[in-house]
């Protein structure tokens, strides 16, 4: 969401410090360094100065970061209360060090720009407000830091810049397809949600990022049910965070396509499908593993059979059903799409709960008990889908070879007639080919000849044209 922040101290004393600077830079003559930043689609180009690193604030509205903040609830909370304080600052020094997918664990992408960066220097310049926040540049910034320099050369942006041209620019240059280092999935959704949220329309946004208009809303649809599954997780003060879903990104677009194709036909299997595809993504299934929640998997009931008891307690009755007359009510039966949803619900409070820090240890053991029962019902029933898809496979393999042979011989036929017109057939190749053929038919008329006592017309036929028959 778009945010405007305040300046940060000392604003006008680093505004004076690098008015400053650019005059010395005009004073000393010769050619000037400057970088080009894309702005209401126009190019322009701003002076580079070298400024001081520990008078330069992290940028609290970067995109790069959005997602991760969610990951520290109480430091984002402090951040969010002042961005330019030392806690607000250190913990964004301390995300854009960090693997985006899992912010616990330091980024080895990040180490290797320290390592580039003191082994041949800053090659580009950053990208500066006249107030001193960062507008590209942030995770160079904090490797410099670390690396132990003490200045940074950044180009100025205009003192009229508003922070909506500040995210435009950081946006286009982000977008830029020479960029080292692109933002994480889910923050790519955020900027895309951003711009949507300022009045683009859905063309001029997926112009801007590159894609398709379907990609751009199906990527919005994505957003949108990730923040449901964040809400629906709530209990206490434990929720899942949009970083729970960074490496979903694949997962997640097969399941748009399939829920967008099912539900125009069947609405509630496409619901039920749905329930239970997060589900078993939030549990960490592979992609393949993912896939064999289909149509098929739902019809043959594979995941209800596999559940445990304690998971089936709150499908088992649907909304209460009032009796006019009497003032009374009974539980209704639930239905396939209010059973997958609480099976749903159960486990997105179980996880956040299980992953949360604010949750008393006790809890936390009996939330992963949930999940651990859940992830073993749904590894049970995929396995069941899978076995049974590799025999429908194989049953249906032999009818499938032999249809692709059938569309060989079609188009051999045209290749024939072709051939014989231009006067360009091998007849000799031809014959030897036949030849062939007649070995081939003959084997698989001696397999066909086992399949029953009573064979259909088609066996017949094999059987009947190799043993020199008429057809």
């Amino acid at each position: 969401m778009f945010q405007e922040f305040a300046p940060p101290p000392r604003a006008e004393e680093f505004s004076e410090l690098i008015r400053k600077r650019l005059e010395d830079v005009k004073a000393a003559g010769g050619t000037r360094e400057t970088v080009s930043v894309d702005w209401n689609g126009n190019t322009i180009h701003v002076e580079v100065v070298e400024l001081p690193l520990d008078s330069l604030y992290f940028n609290p509205g970067t995109h790069r970061i959005r997602a991760q903040r969610s990951h520290n609830p109480a430091r984002d909370r402090q951040l969010e209360a002042d961005p330019y304080s030392a806690d607000g600052q250190s913990y964004l020094a301390d995300l854009l060090k960090a693997d985006p997918s899992d912010p616990r664990v330091r980024d080895t992408a990040f180490d290797k720009l320290k390592e580039s960066l003191l082994q041949y220097g800053q090659n580009e310049p950053g990208l500066v407000t006249h107030h001193g926040v960062l507008v590209n540049g942030n995770t160079r910034a904090a490797a410099l830091r670390e690396a132990g320099k003490t200045s940074m050369r950044v180009g100025v942006l205009p003192a009229s810049f508003t922070w909506a041209d500040i995210n435009a620019v950081e946006l286009s240059l982000q977008l830029r397809k020479d960029h080292r280092r692109d933002y994480s999935y889910i923050n790519r959704l955020l900027a895309m949600e951003e711009q949507a949220q300022l009045g683009r329309t859905p063309e001029d946004i997926a112009r801007e990022f590159r894609i398709q208009t379907k990609t751009y809303h199906q990527e919005r649809w994505i957003l949108a049910a990730i923040r449901e599954l964040i809400e629906r997780s709530r209990t206490g003060a434990a929720s899942l965070s949009l970083i729970d879903f960074e490496m979903d990104q694949e997962k997640l677009k097969e399941l748009e396509r399939l829920y967008k194709n099912l539900s125009e036909v069947e609405a509630d299997e496409a619901d039920v499908l749905k329930e239970w595809r997060l589900c078993a993504i939030l549990l960490g299934f592979s992609k393949t593993d993912v896939r064999h929640i289909d149509e098929e998997f739902a019809k043959a009931g594979y995941l209800p059979r596999s559940l445990p008891p304690e998971l089936m307690e709150e499908q088992t009755a649907g909304e209460a059903i009032a009796i006019p007359g009497l003032g009374l009510s009974v539980k209704g039966t639930a239905s396939k799409v209010s059973a997958a949803r609480a099976l749903n619900d159960r486990v997105l409070r179980a996880k956040a709960v299980a992953d949360s820090s604010e949750v008393p240890e006790g809890e936390k053991a009996a939330a992963r008990e949930t999940v651990s029962a859940a992830k073993n019902a749904f590894d049970r029933a995929i396995d069941d889908a899978g076995r049974d898809a590799r025999v429908r496979k194989r049953k249906q393999l032999a009818p499938a070879r032999l249809a692709d042979a059938c569309s060989a011989i079609d188009q051999c036929t045209v290749d024939l007639v072709q051939a014989r017109a231009a006067r360009s057939l091998d007849a000799q190749a031809f014959d030897d080919a036949l030849v062939v053929l007649r070995a081939s038919l003959a084997k698989l008329s001696s397999q066909a000849e086992k399949i029953s006592d009573a064979p259909g017309d088609g066996v017949s036929w094999l059987i009947d044209a190799v043993s020199g028959g008429t057809s």
